[in-house]
């Protein structure tokens, strides 16, 4: 047996692409699944300091759905930059217009808040409907 630890290599790192359909589930569910495959969680190799994480595709983000009163109580919030310039939108209006946007929103809040984590958002692809053009990369479906 070997005393010493095994880190992973950048050039061992293989990365796919995966396809999480959120028809009909929770928007938070389907965010903790993009996040652990985003931050290479389902691998033996993964390694807290190196992005081994893999391509995540969200279809049908406009059919996923919040539980309990979450759709008209939720806010979500920005600031402008500019004195008394707080917006605030409610999660049923986000829904209605920019989808996508949630569930960037919810899952860049699971991943580390430093560079690594800018770096694993960019291998996230939401679309509001079931078309994507990421047929190339032959992504695999991921069940959950």
């Amino acid at each position: 047996m070997s005393n010493t630890t095994y880190s992973v290599k950048k050039s061992e790192i293989t990365r796919k692409w995966y396809i999480i359909d959120a028809q009909g589930k929770p928007v938070g569910r389907v965010a903790t699944e993009a996040a652990k495959l985003l931050r290479g969680k389902h691998k033996p190799i993964f390694t807290t300091h190196l992005d081994t994480g893999d391509y995540v595709i969200i279809i049908n983000a406009s059919k996923a759905i919040f539980t309990g009163k979450k759709l008209t109580q939720k806010k979500y919030r920005r600031f402008t930059g500019y004195l008394g310039n707080m917006k605030e939108i409610s999660a049923k209006d986000m829904m209605a217009s920019k989808p996508e946007r949630v569930f960037e929103l919810a899952v860049k809040g699971m991943l580390p808040h430093n560079s690594l984590g800018r770096a694993m958002i960019h291998k996230l692809r939401v679309y509001s409907d079931d078309q994507h053009n990421h047929e190339a990369q032959a992504p695999e479906i991921w069940k959950f």
